[in-house]
């Protein structure tokens, strides 16, 4: 198998394309655009990536080849993480929403479900469903989200009709929703693995349909193919699967190209950095005789000018309301600071949890890999560097035990037993977080810390022993046997992360009946602590009788280690 990713410059006419012609059929592929909708920024004026750029690419191709040679396919995550998807799921409810529009304008043939999209809840991706499919006539596929009775409740699949061909489209979601989702968001589905319910699909359809090319396209990530991850399920496919000319993963963000004689793999990465190409080749007797794929980068500086005049009032809009003045921040947070011990960042999120819920314990992540918020006025732009995701705030009954159990299990994906690094990283580029080099081996959204108790964290130690927990943050004695309310993200209480499940133990079908309280998205909760006080700073979060402490020890091993892993990771 030749694995590869290439990552072309982007030219009005790609040197890959300009043999195109009847023969071939130009496959691009989208996923995880997560509301990166326009080419501007809503603060500054930094040019970055966003469908106006997929949008001047796909033109290119289409004058280039014809545009009954080019498919143009969404993988999913479309709905969620910026301002401007925000805008438009839960503040401009009346009125049209602009990624159905958007996508209309561009072309898309099929666009697939992903996990964030389900996140933003029925009134939402129902609405978006109508207008999408309803409004527009572009399908919108998770043929792995069931009814009670076993049909899907989504269709599975599209026929295209491309320069005389047909092509048939497979849609799937992820496999691992219930594992990160409250059910109520996902209310009338059940979601069942890809494996091996992709395969059987393919050869069923293929029979019916009689399709002269096949294309899968899954919102589930590449992965190891070893047969472990349910959430990135692509590999695992990919090796075994039959009948298909190419499959299209997402979700892990990972831009990949994979060749097979057979078949071929594509991953465009995320947030309209890069797309996916892949080209299928036919022969005379008008079947599929070879297949290539690869991943492009493209150019920020070169977008739709047309495009971006259309959607201007949009932009408009989405900014004027990102830019409403929401209070003042004394000191800036940085959240980088997170990753070596207690900061500002950080003890804001429990400050707020802990406040809005009343629990005993608040557990909580650095969400923003590397943001940064600058002391002074504070706009809602800004709520979305503090708080990226429309996560709910939930609150679970824990044994003290289960506390420690989860701070290991985070821990140990932090730390490594110093040597070299006190970080647990490697020296490989990451493209979830644009690290060139070092960067963390493990998600950052899953490094948990926890407010409310007095701690340790032994560096020195071996995994699973390193926590120390001393008492309450009141100084009253923690009861290894006792039961305490516990604030979390809804990602974490479903067992996002594994925190809950791998670490504290607890079955993944008992974590509902452990859940006591349910509150709004966290973003919110944020917003109206600020507006409740005006000025935060470190005076009014950075209350240890209420937050406790915790700290890496010793001192002496950890503070040289730390600051030199800082500097490769930053």
């Amino acid at each position: 198998m030749n694995i590869k990713i290439l990552l072309a410059s982007l030219l009005l006419v790609p040197a890959s394309l300009s043999a195109g012609g009847p023969g071939e059929l130009h496959i691009i592929t989208t996923g995880d655009v997560h509301g990166s909708y326009f080419d501007r920024p809503y603060v500054g004026s930094k040019v970055k990536t966003s469908l106006m750029s997929v949008k001047y690419y796909v033109d290119s191709l289409r004058a280039a080849v014809g545009p009954e040679n080019v498919v143009l396919i969404d993988a999913g995550d479309v709905l969620q993480g910026d301002n401007a998807s925000y805008y438009y799921n839960y503040v401009a409810t009346s009125e049209p929403h602009v990624w159905p529009r958007m996508a209309a304008y561009m072309g898309y043939d099929v666009c697939v479900i992903g996990n964030h999209d389900i996140e933003t809840g029925h009134p939402v991706y129902d609405r978006v469903r109508r207008e999408l499919e309803g409004g527009h006539g572009i399908p919108w596929l998770a043929g792995n989200a069931m009814k009670d009775d076993g049909t899907p409740c989504y269709p599975e699949y599209a026929l295209l009709r491309k320069g005389g061909r047909k092509v048939l489209v497979l849609g799937f979601n992820n496999a691992n929703i219930s594992g990160w989702l409250s059910p109520e968001l996902w209310s009338g589905a059940t979601y069942v693995s890809l494996v091996p319910l992709v395969q059987r699909r393919v050869d069923a359809l293929r029979k019916r349909l009689r399709p002269d090319a096949v294309v899968v396209a899954i919102h589930s990530g590449t992965g190891d193919g070893d047969g472990k991850s349910l959430e990135s399920q692509g590999l695992d496919i990919f090796n075994k699967l039959k009948g298909v000319d190419l499959l299209v993963t997402a979700h892990d963000h990972r831009p990949a190209a994979i060749e097979k004689p057979a078949c071929c793999l594509v991953n465009g990465g995320a947030r309209a950095g890069y797309v996916g190409h892949a080209v299928l080749s036919f022969g005379r007797c008008g079947k599929v005789k070879s297949r290539h794929a690869e991943v492009v980068r493209l150019d920020k500086f070169k977008v739709d000018k047309e495009m971006s005049g259309k959607f201007d009032p949009e932009f408009q809009a989405v900014k004027a309301f990102t830019l409403r003045p929401v209070g003042e921040l004394e000191a800036p947070l940085r959240m980088r600071e997170a990753y070596t011990g207690m900061c500002g960042y950080i003890d804001l999120l429990h400050t707020v949890q802990l406040g809005a819920s009343g629990a005993n314990i608040s557990i909580a992540a650095p969400l923003t890999f590397n943001g940064y918020v600058p002391a002074g006025r504070l706009v809602f732009n800004d709520m979305f560097t503090i708080y990226p995701y429309e996560n709910q705030l939930f609150v679970l009954k824990l044994k003290g035990r289960e506390i420690l159990n989860l701070l290991e299990y985070s821990y140990d994906h932090w730390i490594c037993t110093p040597g070299e690094h006190v970080l647990n990283i490697a020296n490989a580029p990451d493209p979830r977080t644009g690290a060139k080099r070092w960067s963390f081996v493990h998600r950052s959204y899953n490094f948990d810390s926890a407010a409310g108790i007095n701690y340790t964290v032994d560096v020195t130690r071996p995994a699973g022993s390193r926590v120390s927990i001393e008492s309450l943050a009141d100084g009253s004695a923690f009861n290894m046997e006792g039961e305490y309310t516990v604030a979390m993200t809804s990602y974490r209480a479903n067992g996002g992360g594994s925190l809950l499940t791998e670490g504290a133990g607890i079955p993944q079908d008992e974590l509902s009946s452990r859940v006591v309280a349910r509150y709004p998205e966290i973003r919110n909760l944020i917003y109206d602590f600020i507006q409740e006080h005006g000025t935060v700073g470190p005076g009014l979060t950075g209350c240890r009788s209420v937050l406790g402490a915790w700290r890496f020890v010793p001192e002496s091993v950890v503070d040289p280690l730390m600051k030199q892993d800082m500097e490769l990771v930053f």
